[in-house]
């Protein structure tokens, strides 16, 4: 064993159940079927059973608090949004350092005097009521802004006037993914909630997506259905107003097909429908800008790597659309317009690439960037200014001023990180996963680090819901940086870092491409000397602790520590838990497809615990208001694997958040938590010294 760590585990008692179900005539075991009843009392006893062994084990070791001290250090300075502007306002948000959530500021001119337009941090005392969206109207002179507790998906909406503060009296429960859409002169708006819980059956809370009309200061029980589409309810809706107050626009979806279309209407208030441009569901679509009635549309219609069109509302055929920047051999992740320019945003090898072009597609100049990394730019098509945002591994966020006229660009505002990047540098390397597939990765390390294979490393990875990795800055993970471990992020199919054939070949029956990819970007670290197995972490969330999981299962020896965040890891019932219905074009079904279900058994992690394998050490984090990914898959996988290592291997531990849900909402202080105790875990395993 490592350290100072005993040889066995005394694990609470986790009964096993006999629930055996039918998958197409092959039975299959859930015998913790029972950890399902999140809020029954033998749930609830087992949870507080296993929270006692995880909080002795970390608290046991390194000093937890000094490292949660150095994480609050690293991330106290100031940090700001990029300005924007809606009407004659701007606007920004900002953290001063250590507040729990970001306050929103607006002020009269660019230069003016910042006046706090909400403030998070005064919902609740703990933080755990946070502001999860808001729109404000044409003349920004109110805006409706939406409430989430816990972390929960449920929103709750109201609305402001900004100058007063003052709110008017209708709230708006029962929203979900919600978009607001404003009419021009502001006595109301358009905006999609689910049904009332209660209303329907419990399987069809999150079906049934309808678009409402609101008449501003009547009551939200009698607002009218301006859309709904009873004969497909897993559709999706999110209206909101373009740029230049005309129109309404919703792109309907269905969960997180990669495949969607684009309705619109007059913002004129009416209830008479929205007419659908884009019906087919046969491509990706998003409406970039409208010019009158042309809309630009980025879509990977027959261009995998992304293509931006023209639409004339009067001649909407696809005879007559205008091809405005064909397909490249770079990714197009998207497009924005700024000073009457268009600003492509490419993606090469995983780091932008911006690049501003004439409304016809004609290249006018790149725009220079500190180097690889991952930037946007924030604009108006009627403003000659624009605001790039540029961050990596090594380079902490940093806002530029871009003059669209001449290309002029100079730093407006810069991060003032007390972590000194200097001493430490970004690669982005290549290796081959087990098909031969070319995937990039990038390395963050100490720059006089020797590769003899001695140093701690964490991997982390997604590969899935065509998530691009593109690099980003931790304070966070500067701590573990400055203790001398090796951060490595790989840019697993799944994403769409190459287009939208690299995420197909990370889903459904290639799913098990996503594993592979982070199995040899792990072997690639041990092979060239970053690290060794019994050095290596392996760290992922979401998504991301379906694939540490998966890794865990199928490589066990490859590592010296896993951390499955949030995860999935009951692969065959995912998708009768809140919203899993939404993935099952990402995963497949194993109830309704007898193919699906034979390769979704094949990598579930939960299906795929065997007794007798000595695990490395574990640490899985969950919440208990997660409504995204349920408690359920992390609880029942801590069952099978404490299960399976009574004796040797582990520890198996299982950290569950008390009013946290999936992550969005999080209070600072819930997170340097979470952190100071995934890297309290780490530095045990690993026998490091804290800071």
């Amino acid at each position: 064993m490592r350290g100072d760590m005993a040889p066995e585990w005394s694990y609470p008692p986790a009964k096993r159940g006999d629930v055996v179900d039918d998958y197409h005539g092959i039975r299959v075991p859930d015998p913790y079927r029972w950890l399902e009843e999140n809020d029954s009392p033998e749930t609830a006893g087992w949870i507080e059973a296993q929270d006692r062994l995880t909080r002795d084990f970390i608290n046991s070791g390194p000093n937890r608090d000094r490292i949660r001290a150095r994480l609050e250090k690293l991330i106290n300075y100031p940090k700001y949004s990029v300005p924007w502007r809606k009407g004659t306002r701007w606007f920004f948000s900002k953290n001063d350092g250590l507040q729990n959530h970001w306050v929103q500021y607006w002020q009269e001119s660019l230069d003016g005097e910042p006046k706090v337009m909400i403030d998070p941090n005064t919902f609740s005392a703990d933080g755990t009521v946070a502001l999860s969206g808001f729109s404000l109207n044409h003349d920004a002179t109110m805006f409706a802004y939406s409430v989430s507790r816990g972390g929960s998906d449920r929103e709750e909406y109201r609305v402001r006037k900004l100058d007063s503060g003052e709110e008017y009296p209708e709230t708006f429960p029962w929203c979900k993914f919600t978009g607001i859409g404003w009419t021009p002169d502001s006595r109301g708006f358009y905006y999609n909630r689910y049904p009332k819980p209660g209303t329907v059956p419990e399987a069809g809370e999150n079906r049934h997506c309808r678009v409402y009309w609101h008449s501003l200061g009547s009551l939200p029980d009698r607002d009218t259905v301006a859309y709904e589409r009873p004969d497909d309810p897993d559709l999706m809706f999110s209206p909101y107003t373009t740029e230049d107050g005309e129109y309404v626009v919703m792109h309907p979806s269905r969960g997180t097909e990669p495949r969607n279309g684009i309705y619109y209407r007059r913002a004129d208030g009416g209830t008479d429908g929205f007419t659908r441009l884009l019906d087919g569901f046969d491509a990706n679509y998003h409406l970039v800008d409208n010019v009158g009635r042309i809309f630009y549309v980025w879509t990977d219609l027959n261009s995998p790597r992304g293509r931006l069109v023209a639409i004339d509302l009067d001649r909407p055929d696809r005879e007559h659309w205008h091809e405005v920047l064909p397909e490249g051999p770079d990714r197009l992740a998207g497009a924005s317009m700024a000073g009457g320019m268009l600003v492509a945003d490419y993606l090469k090898d995983a780091s932008t690439e911006l690049k501003v072009l004439s409304l016809e597609g004609k290249f006018v100049r790149d725009i220079p960037l500190p180097g690889p990394g991952s930037a946007f730019i924030s604009g108006r098509r009627d403003d000659r200014h624009a605001f790039v945002s540029f961050t990596s591994f090594t380079h902490p966020g940093t806002q530029f001023k871009y003059d669209t006229a001449t290309g002029e660009m100079a730093v407006w505002r810069k991060s003032a990180s007390v972590f000194d990047t200097s001493a430490y540098e970004s690669t982005r390397e290549f290796y081959r996963s087990k098909d031969g597939t070319r995937i990039p990765m990038f390395v963050t390390r100490r720059k006089e680090l020797p590769r003899d294979g001695a140093s701690p490393a964490l991997l982390y990875g997604y590969g899935g819901f065509q998530v691009d990795m593109t690099p980003w800055f931790s304070e966070t993970y500067g701590l573990l940086l400055e203790r001398g471990f090796v951060l490595a992020v790989p840019c697993l199919r799944g994403g769409t870092e190459y287009g939208e054939e690299w995420h197909k070949a990370g889903m459904l029956e290639k799913k098990q491409n996503v594993f592979d990819d982070a199995i040899a970007a792990a072997e690639y670290l041990v092979a060239n000397g970053y690290t060794s197995p019994g050095r290596l972490a392996i760290s992922g969330h979401s998504n991301g602790g379906l694939l540490t999981a998966a890794c865990l299962t199928q490589r066990p020896d490859l590592y010296g520590a896993v951390h499955v965040g949030v995860p999935l890891t009951d692969m065959l019932r995912f998708h009768r838990f809140s919203v899993g219905h939404f993935w099952t074009s990402e995963y497949g079904n194993a109830e309704s497809s007898a193919g699906q279900f034979r390769f979704l058994i094949e990598y579930s992690p939960l299906h795929n615990v065997r007794d007798g394998t000595r695990y490395p050490p574990v640490l899985i984090t969950t919440g208990d208001t997660d409504d995204r990914v349920v408690p359920a898959h992390a609880l029942k996988f801590t069952a099978a694997l404490q299960h399976a290592c009574l004796g040797d291997g582990g520890p198996v531990l299982v950290r569950f958040e008390r009013k946290a849900g999936h992550g969005g909402g999080k209070p600072l202080s819930k997170s340097l938590d979470e952190n100071a105790d995934l890297f309290a875990f780490l530095f045990r395993i690993f026998g490091l010294m804290t800071p």
